[in-house]
This record gives structure tokens, C-alpha cells and sequence, in this order.
């Protein structure tokens, strides 16, 4: 049976779990990826005991960090502070009981020197490798972000793959804005893929709509998790509601869930 996720609102977090508990769905937490929040323990313990004053569901990740978040600088004190907020997101991630937590890569395209690709891979094989070890009791999903083709992903990945709790997130909305089909995303990341975000787009912006409400083909989709990553966890990323409704309604009208 597919586990789909939506993003639980904090605000009014009974019909999250109304919506959950009626489609059999988990968490993907969105409140621990603001460096505000993350530098005050506090506000994290708080957040964490308001969501288990409820029954939450059983399965869960969590967002990380990403705004400036840059593992690989050549920058020393950049990588000090992007290694802090990566730490304090799983950290987070532990606190609430979450079993995976999502990062972007942040790859630069402009930056497309063969040197620079290079070095860009082999740094983040080192370090996301020395997190993984780390934090052995908890997954870490890669996220593809700018990337405009699968290409440098399938290289981390490969470095990376030894470790059981490494998995790629495929965010099929972002493939679908890169200069490559988001079919042969699917197709060569397959593999490593553990964990999918869908939301819809026009094709040119990241608008987070409604899933069927925009122009992805969501008829390929479907082909392509059968066929490539039957087994991956699938996030509804998208905030409104009407937009989660929307979206739970599509792909049981299509199929995709019963």
C-alpha cells in the first residue's frame, strides 16, 4: 500500500488529522526549516509538544533546512553555519519523531565547470557521507532543487547508496521545470529514489498547485512511480486545504490510492 503524506497545518491541525486519519496518510513537517525557529531551542520544544498533544500519524519525515544552506562552500564559516543548520534540522527531525528529513542539494547551474561539477559532487559525497554515518537511526533524502538534469544526482548517489538510510526525493514538480523530462528523472534516479513530492505546475514557475490543476502530466507520472519507484513514500506538496483536497480527490479518481 503507497504512503502519501501532506503537510500537517500547525494552525489548525484538527483537520490535518481529520484528512490523515480518512485517507491513511502521514506527516511531512514544514516547521523546522526556518533559521529563526532553529536557533532557539525552545520555540522547537514548543512546537514539538503542541503537535504530540494529539494522536499524530505513525509515519512521518520532516523538512530540512535549505535557505543558504550550503555544505559544500569553499567558504569555511559558510560551511560551519550550513552544517549547524543541518544538524539542528535532524535534531528537530529526532524530537518530533520524524523517520526521514528532506535537504535541497542548493546545486548551482551557472556554475557548470566541469571543475566546479567535480568538486561539487565529491564534497557533498564526503560530507553527506559523514552525516549519514552520524545519524544512523534516521533517514536523509537529497532533494533535487536547481538541478537541470538528473546527471550530477546519480553521481552522489552512487557514492552514497552503501549507506541504507541515503535515499533521493525526487520533486517531480521541480524535474518538470528543468531542461530534461521529469520521465528521465525518474527513470535514471530510480534506484535511489525513496521519496517523491508532487504539486503542479504551469510548467515554467514552481506554484505548488493543486495536484491536476495545472500542466505536468499526471497520467506519466503514475507510469513512471510504477515503474521506477514503486516503493517510494509520496509527499501532496501543497499547504491550502482545498489544495490537499483537490489533490487526495485526483489521484483516487485516477487510481493512484483506493
Amino acid at each position: 500500500m503507497k504512503q502519501l503524506l501532506i503537510i500537517p497545518d500547525r494552525s489548525n491541525l484538527a483537520d490535518s488529522i481529520e484528512i490523515a486519519d480518512k485517507y491513511n496518510l502521514g506527516f511531512e513537517y514544514n516547521d523546522f526549516f526556518v533559521p529563526s525557529v532553529l536557533d532557539k531551542k525552545k520555540t522547537v520544544d514548543k512546537i514539538a509538544a503542541e503537535y504530540k498533544t494529539v494522536k499524530l500519524p505513525e509515519y512521518c519525515t520532516s523538512h530540512g533546512a535549505f535557505f543558504d544552506v550550503i555544505p559544500f562552500s569553499l567558504d569555511e564559516r559558510i560551511k560551519e553555519i550550513s552544517d549547524l543548520r543541518i544538524q539542528q534540522s535532524i535534531d528537530a527531525a529526532e524530537k518530533i519523531g520524524a523517520r526521514a528529513v528532506v535537504f535541497h542539494t542548493n546545486y548551482n547551474p551557472f556554475l557548470n565547470s566541469e571543475a566546479y561539477v567535480n568538486s561539487f559532487v565529491e564534497t557533498n559525497a564526503a560530507y553527506w557521507g559523514h552525516v549519514l554515518k552520524q545519524h544512523r537511526n534516521i533517514s536523509i533524502y537529497l532533494e533535487n532543487m536547481f538541478e537541470t538534469t538528473p546527471d550530477i544526482m546519480v553521481r552522489i548517489a552512487e557514492r552514497l547508496c552503501e549507506n541504507d538510510n541515503f535515499g533521493i526525493c525526487l520533486d517531480y514538480a521541480h524535474a518538470s521545470l528543468s531542461a530534461m523530462q521529469p520521465k528521465h528523472w525518474a527513470k535514471h534516479l530510480g534506484r535511489y529514489i525513496k521519496h517523491v513530492h508532487i504539486n503542479d505546475n504551469d510548467c515554467i514557475s514552481d506554484l505548488h498547485l493543486a495536484w491536476g490543476a495545472g500542466r505536468i502530466d499526471t497520467a506519466e507520472f503514475y507510469r513512471c512511480y510504477e515503474k521506477y519507484m514503486p516503493d517510494a513514500t509520496v509527499l501532496i506538496e501543497t499547504n491550502a486545504k482545498e489544495n490537499i483536497l483537490a489533490s487526495l480527490e485526483k489521484l483516487r479518481a485516477d487510481g493512484f490510492i483506493s
